[in-house]
């Protein structure tokens, strides 16, 4: 797991937002000793922001049962002869 205390994120903000940045990754925050927060990269914020919306994941789960019952397309159907 990556902890970073406040002290550390405070003197290399700079740094630790380029690591997560790049790694497309998280940080925990700990304030003394305990994780009180985190930093996110922005793919992985849209990525929970989307499941959070329930259409969203109601499409994932109807998805999975069409997929379960084979209810699937062949690439062919999708896209045709390319």
């Amino acid at each position: 797991m990556n902890i970073v205390s406040t002290t550390t994120l405070r003197n290399n903000l700079a740094d630790v937002i380029d690591e997560v940045s790049k790694k497309r990754d998280y940080l925990l925050v700990s304030k003394r000793g305990e994780i009180s927060s985190a930093l996110v990269s922005i793919e992985l914020f849209e990525d929970l922001l989307a499941l959070a919306n329930k259409k969203y994941l109601n499409s994932i789960k109807k998805a999975r049962k069409e997929y379960k019952k084979r209810e699937i397309f062949t690439h062919e159907q999708v896209f045709g002869e390319i």
